[in-house]
């Protein structure tokens, strides 16, 4: 006959009771409870309930509390642990880039795709990255629609995956995005497979038509690239948040120090990518460990829920009984 458990059909033979079925599962019986037919089996009733034909078994037992993909980022389908998401220019070394890339604990990279130089005058800092870090590629230095495509597919091409950091620059000088050329060219390569991230200006209505375009997550400014200026306008940051509380959102460019990144996670960022802040840093490798930090307290700091504010002092110690 056909029994099932825990919603699988299982086919078994003769009459058995639960506590036969419990052994033919090897699962262990303490600390467990059965269900049969939405009615909880008594422990002590397992071995004279025998199965019927159809019958529907829950068997449950117990587990960590909390939601296990909330504690990881998720982008595309993929898991990461870290939050922080870090970059591989600026650095005055291969060598310190790959120690601050191991006090990060990131397990995310960008790189830029650049034209092989044909005298081979230069070595390739992929050798000086961890084999375990996923390489998200971007189209960095980007000014239309077109040829981010066209960066995008040679990126897939030659490192073999779909994740791409979407970037289209509208002025030379502050480096902001162009959202309309962004938003052109995010259609085409979700259509095309890809698992596409926009940086873009914090701009509400702008997310939501990427988010509808089918990025898999969107990465709004903090500041200028670069800048260091941290959070320029909280507000923009914490709207997103509260409008769009099921996308993937990673703030990019504009962090400076730490306290920046925990700003950005306090306000409910998923996650930071940033290079600047820590490339550039008098040591970057204890840079990258700040912000580590920094990331892990304030998104422990989101989900905690802060205090509201308060125009005056409210005591915390109480009143009564106090000496006079």
């Amino acid at each position: 006959m056909n029994v099932y458990v825990n919603g699988e059909r299982r086919e078994v033979s003769g009459t058995p009771s639960l506590a036969e079925l419990i052994a033919l599962l090897e699962l262990p019986v303490a600390r467990i409870a059965i269900e049969r037919n939405r009615e909880v089996v008594r422990r002590s009733e397992w071995g004279s309930t025998m199965l019927k034909d159809e019958d529907k078994i829950e068997i449950v037992h117990f587990v960590g509390g909390g939601n296990v993909s909330d504690e990881k980022l998720i982008i595309g389908g993929r898991a990461f642990t870290s939050r922080l998401i870090i970059g591989t220019g600026k650095y005055r070394s291969y060598e310190e880039m790959r120690s601050a890339h191991e006090a990060s604990g990131a397990e995310m990279v960008t790189v830029a795709v650049r034209r092989v130089p044909l005298d081979r005058s230069s070595e390739s800092f992929l050798d000086y990255l961890n084999p375990s870090l996923q390489i998200l590629p971007n189209t960095a230095g980007c000014y239309t629609a077109e040829d981010a495509v066209r960066t995008a597919r040679l990126a897939r091409e030659a490192l073999q995956t779909d994740l791409v950091k979407l970037e289209v620059i509208g002025d030379q000088t502050t480096l902001f995005p162009d959202n309309e050329q962004t938003l052109e060219a995010a259609r085409v390569l979700v259509k095309e497979g890809f698992v596409v991230l926009p940086y873009f200006t914090d701009d509400l209505i702008v997310a939501k038509k990427l988010l509808d375009a089918g990025c898999a997550a969107i990465m709004p400014l903090a500041a200028p690239i670069g800048s260091g200026l941290g959070v320029q306008n909280p507000a923009n940051l914490r709207i997103m948040r509260e409008q769009l509380p099921d996308a993937t959102l990673i703030v990019d460019a504009g962090v400076g120090t730490a306290s920046d990144a925990a700003i950005a996670m306090e306000l409910g960022a998923d996650g930071v990518l940033m290079n600047t802040a820590i490339a550039e840093a008098a040591d970057p490798a204890k840079m990258a460990t700040a912000m580590k930090l920094a990331i892990e307290a304030g998104r422990l700091a989101y989900r905690a829920g802060r205090m509201p504010k308060r125009l005056y002092a409210s005591a915390s110690s109480p009143l009564a009984g106090v000496i006079k």
